[in-house]
């Protein structure tokens, strides 16, 4: 089969998705084609246009489109893109940048339309609204999958890691820590993390942390620019060099109800598969899947303080 596999944009997290799809699938044999959306969307959106000069000399530039208008015309590359592959199969990962219009037209070519949802459960009442214009809708967490198949085909897969990137190995000097967590910096993470008394520990903060407060005590631990964000590759060398993680599941969702998940997230399975011990929130899957933690077993995960002291003993004494 041809597939045209569609990037999801953002060049971390779930760019690693998209580069697992695209690697089994040719590992399978099939015939692959990959549209780079992420390059697009920087393309139109970084383009200026000369609107003439400024009394001193200089060219004066502005943004030849809005965000909107860039997201639009990176998108419709899809159709280009299809009419020169032919696709049978096209593959979305996520959803943010493809229009459920440029789905429907798609599929009225004869394509089919597989998505892969990435951020259940806390979006899926967006993601299912999207899912209803295709064939096959495939969900990282399955606590709202009997919604899906309401409006589509739909099925549970649950996270992954890529053996090439994810492994076991040497820990990097300028990448070791007592503690490291990479993520999105969610208010209630921040909050979690602002009630532990970490002084003295070596901690490395990654990720998304753009709405740390100009006071957070945590701000001085974040180990990149805050408008940046460590790529797949960067944070499994993170994974290797650190003592210890850590494993906060979000509690911003759509609506309240949306923020109880059952599965486990990526970052647990990336950190189990580089052999960084971590402590984990309970949830459904992961207490199946992983061994039960300390944690879990002696008190409530809601116990910040608890969860520090825990964190200090396992980078006292575990060694690199």
């Amino acid at each position: 089969m041809r597939w045209l596999v569609c990037h999801p944009g953002p060049r971390w997290s779930v760019a690693d998705v998209h580069a697992g799809w695209v690697e089994a699938l040719q590992e399978l044999g099939e015939q692959v084609s990959v549209f780079n959306l992420d390059a697009r969307l920087t393309l139109y959106d970084r383009a200026l246009i000369d609107t003439g000069k400024l009394p001193d000399g200089s060219l004066q530039l502005r943004k030849a489109l809005t965000h909107e208008q860039a997201i639009a015309l990176a998108a419709n590359g899809i159709l280009s893109a299809c009419y020169q592959f032919w696709p049978d199969v096209v593959l979305v990962i996520s959803y943010l940048f493809v229009p459920a219009d440029l789905l429907d037209l798609l599929r009225a070519r004869g394509h089919k339309v597989v998505l892969v949802h990435t951020e259940s459960p806390y979006q899926d009442d967006e993601q299912i609204t999207l899912a209803a214009h295709a064939n096959l809708s495939l969900v990282n967490d399955p606590t709202n999958l009997d919604r899906f198949r309401e409006v589509t085909r739909a099925e549970y897969v649950p996270q992954a890691y890529r053996p090439s990137v994810h492994h076991p190995g040497p820990a990097h000097p300028d990448l070791a820590a007592d503690l490291a967590f990479v993520a999105t910096g969610f208010p209630s993470r921040i909050e979690f993390l602002e009630r532990m008394d970490l002084d003295g520990l070596n901690v490395l903060l990654a990720g998304n942390w753009q709405l740390l407060g100009p006071d957070s005590p945590l701000r001085k631990w974040v180990a990149h620019d805050e408008k940046e964000c460590l790529d797949n590759d960067q944070t499994a060398a993170v994974y290797r060099s650190a003592r210890a993680g850590l494993n906060l599941y979000r509690r911003e969702a759509e609506r309240p109800e949306l923020s109880a998940g059952w599965a486990c997230g990526p970052r647990e399975i990336e950190m189990a598969a580089c052999g960084l011990w971590f402590a984990r929130e309970p949830r459904g899957e992961g207490d199946e899947l992983l061994l039960r933690t300390v944690v879990q077993e002696v008190f409530p995960w809601t116990e910040a303080k608890r969860v520090q002291e825990l964190l200090v003993r396992s980078a006292s004494l575990r060694s690199w």
